[in-house]
């Protein structure tokens, strides 16, 4: 929760006005317990989403947003929400896990990479991109940011303005994606 992808993340959907919340996967930082493969950590993601809502019944509107093997996470649950209506997936990886369940994704959402990703091959999120696209009734944005590695380090600005482009775009009064 303490990487600054993670952080600008949340800083731009608490900025907007969202109750947002990040937090650790079992195991990372000073959480308890230890790394459980993914299907733990979606237990996690699932128990964030509760508490969240907990505090905030009356919300309209619930995304979920997510880096690297927290995209993963991310997707997951958005299979299991029906209430999530958005998504960003920053550097998903396609490359080592595996994304089938997304059938049929049931939300629209951006999927941003990096062009000259280490960890995440670009080739294997444009798989998932094209697969995702085939699928009625949502719409699938890809941003690549050109020179950007897995962290994007000397790309945050151009990651966070996809990030800000695509949330404007969806959040507008006026969007044809709802």
């Amino acid at each position: 929760m303490n990487n600054k992808i993670v952080q600008d993340v949340y800083k731009t959907f608490q900025k907007r006005g969202f109750a947002t919340l990040r937090f650790n996967f079992r195991g990372v930082g000073r959480s308890q317990g230890v790394f459980d493969n993914g299907i733990g950590e979606l237990s996690d993601a699932a128990s964030a989403l509760d508490w969240v809502q907990s505090f905030h019944p009356e919300a309209s509107t619930t995304w979920v947003a997510g880096f690297g093997f927290g995209a993963w996470i991310g997707m997951q649950l958005l299979m299991r929400r029906p209430e999530i209506r958005g998504f960003i997936s920053i550097a998903p990886p396609a490359n080592m896990f595996d994304f089938t369940f997304l059938a049929p994704c049931p939300a629209s959402g951006i999927i941003i990479q990096g062009e000259n990703d280490e960890v995440v091959t670009p080739g294997a999120v444009q798989k998932l991109v094209d697969k995702l696209r085939t699928q009625r009734h949502i719409t699938i944005h890809h941003d690549t940011i050109p020179k950007a590695n897995h962290f994007f380090e000397h790309e945050m600005g151009l990651l966070m303005g996809s990030v800000d482009n695509y949330l404007d775009m969806r959040l507008a009064p006026d969007s044809p994606i709802r």
